[in-house]
């Protein structure tokens, strides 16, 4: 691996974990108006560190004490639509980055997961399997998250709001981990080993620098998504 790449993995690392821990101290004085916010800021920190943390002092900081919604966009209590989507989008990257952290590092862990989930009996190479994985566990804090969006937004019972959870983070997470794993492909399949001679593994901070960029390629994707699940009343305007 080339030195500075190394050195630039650790540094960006230290930078999400720096802004992710920022935030989280902040909403300590300044909780969202929706709680589950005060999880989504800091998770998205974890990849986009500096991108996030300014989009959080722009357009997420709650007032001191909290309670009040949408407070800096004036009296229709609204924020631009813009806006809306990529909360919405960073709503859904929060469950993504649950799901793939413990998802990559228990297959790493404990090889026999990848196995389980197709690793030499379906899939040649583990990252496949290990997709499998991700997808399954990113979608259920995706809905998980999407639940507690959801039911207090609507007044809807636990079954109701449970079904419109999977409908509005189905398409919105497909469409996420579609932009992470395809950067996630290239960097795996030809970047690494054929810019560098080297192999991606998990272990490495150069892996957790390609998943921070892979992340914010799930964002771009899964921003025109959701952009129409919300014009469609599918998902909440936040």
């Amino acid at each position: 691996m080339p030195e500075s790449l190394h050195i630039l993995a650790i540094l960006s690392l230290i930078a999400a974990i720096i802004c992710a821990g920022w935030i989280a101290f902040d909403e300590r004085r300044r909780p969202q108006h929706m709680w589950i916010m005060n999880l989504v800021w800091p998770l998205c920190a974890l990849f986009g560190h500096v991108l996030v943390l300014g989009a959080y002092l722009a357009v997420g900081r709650a007032p001191i004490g909290g309670h009040a919604h949408h407070h800096q966009h004036g009296h229709n209590n609204k924020p631009p639509f813009a806006v809306s989507v990529a909360k919405g989008a960073l709503h859904c990257g929060s469950g993504c980055t649950v799901g793939d952290i413990i998802a990559e590092w228990l297959a790493f862990l404990l090889p026999a997961v990848a196995v389980a989930f197709g690793w030499h009996w379906i899939f040649a190479d583990k990252i496949f399997a290990v997709w499998v994985l991700d997808f399954i566990l990113a979608f259920g804090f995706g809905v998980a998250f999407q639940y507690f969006a959801i039911k207090p937004m609507r007044d809807l019972s636990p079954r109701e709001a449970l079904v419109q959870a999977v409908k509005a983070d189905a398409a919105s997470l497909t469409s996420w981990q579609i932009g992470m794993y395809g950067f996630m492909a290239i960097a795996h399949f030809w970047i690494f080993p054929h810019v560098f001679g080297a192999e991606l593994r998990t272990n490495s901070v150069e892996f957790w620098f390609v998943m921070q960029i892979a992340m914010l390629c799930g964002f771009v994707t899964s921003y025109p998504v959701n952009w129409w699940l919300i014009r469609a009343g599918i998902k909440e305007q936040m």
